[in-house]
């Protein structure tokens, strides 16, 4: 009996011993960001943690700030910074043709440099140069964000950009979804220059059958609720919401399918009839719909104002090829050519479409923050444009944290990708950005970047101070 007691008594101290061993043996992580503020982009909260990744995923986020028995190839001291995910640009353009195709791949430096980790390239001519951008940086063979690409745009005959998918029967909407599935693509997008109503419908249906996620346009002959009962998953800029939001829809509607009127005669029937008790019926048609909204009030203040602001001097303009700042000039040949009344009512539009904003936010629609920067479209510029409209969005009475959700968590939420980005949790993967001072209390601090992690790489401010610099066009 005593012996059995022994024996047990050292069974016992050994398997303390061994346990106690285990505990105390070392873990190694390739990269460890330690004791910085960790913004919950959900709830808003701050916590001091340390975020320990490998092979480019969050494999432990801990606020035991002793950080016993790990170690770590690279050690990141993060006190005083803020930690976010890296930041999503919804709406941007890789476009031009063959002769700005550098120009293009240009911009991807400029995405970088900004603490853009991620974007969502919303329709361009230049797919098969987008696809190899995208292979080289997944394989680190170029410094980039990871590109979502809707490859070319579906429109009706004769569409306004080069590229599109024309339709104009089933036959070829059927075409045109299989093209783009075969690319694969990750989201259709839908353009209204040429598209009629009754086809555009069907394209989104058609696509909901496949399981494609859609964002576009909305042909003014076109009503919003048809359109979200089609299924569309994201609206693309506000003159779409506003008619929805109009006590006038079904007549003005009518007047655009007779052709007395053009899209933007409909711009101030649409403002002047704006409905509380419509909007709000459009608010909940689109949250139970689950339907995203692309404000773009950057771009909008942009070319509202080209009569009175001079661009020349912009810092960014140097990032601009000669070929780039050439497109710019039918924008800026509309502004010379339009009536005074024109120019006040644009500008009347954008007051009243950062007022809109604010009402969908408050109404609970998820907003998607996205530049629409790219050729064509005049100063609105890749990278710097991103930040721009969450500042644009902050400014209309959005708070800081949802305008913070709006870039992330929203676009990883609309493109289902949430299981891997959106937020810093743990199994996702590892795009951070560390900034110097809280964007919860100024917005504008999403610009005063540390560093940035993307693809299992660190980018110190250095790295992308030299970016910027290597991104100056010739």
């Amino acid at each position: 009996m005593r012996l059995s007691n022994v024996m047990k008594a050292l069974t016992f101290s050994l398997l303390i011993a061994l346990t106690s061993c285990k505990e105390k043996q070392t873990v190694t992580y390739d990269i460890v960001i330690k004791n910085g503020n960790l913004i919950d982009l959900e709830d808003g909260s701050t916590s001091i943690s340390n975020i320990l990744i490998n092979d480019n995923r969050i494999t432990k986020i801990s606020t035991d700030t002793s950080l016993t028995n790990i170690e770590a190839k690279t050690i990141i001291d993060a006190t005083g910074k803020f930690i976010v995910p890296g930041f999503w640009d919804n709406h941007t353009h890789f476009r031009g043709g063959d002769s700005l195709i550098a120009a293009n791949k240009n911009f991807l430096k400029l995405f970088m440099a900004n603490g853009i980790t991620t974007v969502r390239d919303a329709g361009g001519d230049l797919t098969p140069s987008v696809l190899e951008w995208r292979k080289a940086i997944a394989n680190n063979e170029l410094v980039g964000p990871t590109i979502f690409t809707s490859g070319p745009k579906i429109d009706g005959p004769g569409g306004t950009w080069a590229g599109s998918l024309e339709v104009d029967t089933d036959k070829t909407i059927t075409k045109a979804l299989d093209s783009l599935q075969s690319i694969p693509s990750d989201f259709v997008k839908i353009y209204d220059s040429r598209i009629s109503g009754k086809d555009y419908l069907k394209v989104i249906r058609e696509a909901e059958k496949r399981n494609l996620i859609t964002s576009g346009h909305m042909p003014f002959t076109v009503e919003l609720d048809a359109t979200i009962d089609a299924g569309i998953d994201a609206v693309e800029h506000l003159y779409y919401i506003m008619k929805g939001c109009s006590s006038n829809e079904k007549e003005i509607t009518q007047k655009l399918i007779d052709k007395e009127i053009g899209f933007w005669d409909a711009m101030p029937l649409l403002q002047s009839s704006f409905s509380d008790s419509t909007a709000l019926k459009t608010f909940e048609h689109l949250k139970s719909n689950d339907v995203f909204v692309v404000p773009t009030l950057h771009i909008g203040g942009v070319l509202s104002y080209l009569d009175e602001v001079d661009h020349s001097k912009d810092n960014y303009l140097k990032y601009m090829s000669v070929g780039i700042r050439q497109t710019y000039k039918g924008r800026i040949d509309r502004v010379k050519n339009a009536t005074d009344k024109q120019v006040a009512d644009r500008k009347a539009l954008d007051q009243f479409f950062g007022k809109l904003a604010l009402k969908l936010n408050e109404n609970g629609v998820s907003l998607l923050a996205g530049s629409d920067s790219g050729a064509y479209n005049s100063y609105t510029y890749p990278g710097i444009s991103l930040h721009k409209e969450m500042e644009a969005m902050v400014a209309t009475g959005i708070s800081s944290l949802d305008a913070l959700k709006s870039s992330a968590y929203n676009g990883a939420m609309f493109l289902k990708q949430d299981a891997d980005y959106g937020t810093i949790s743990e199994g996702k993967i590892a795009d951070i950005v560390l900034l110097n001072s809280n964007p919860l209390e100024d917005i504008k601090s999403t610009k005063d970047i540390f560093m940035v992690l993307s693809n299992g790489n660190q980018h110190t401010k250095t790295d992308l101070d030299n970016l910027l610099t290597s991104a100056i066009s010739n």
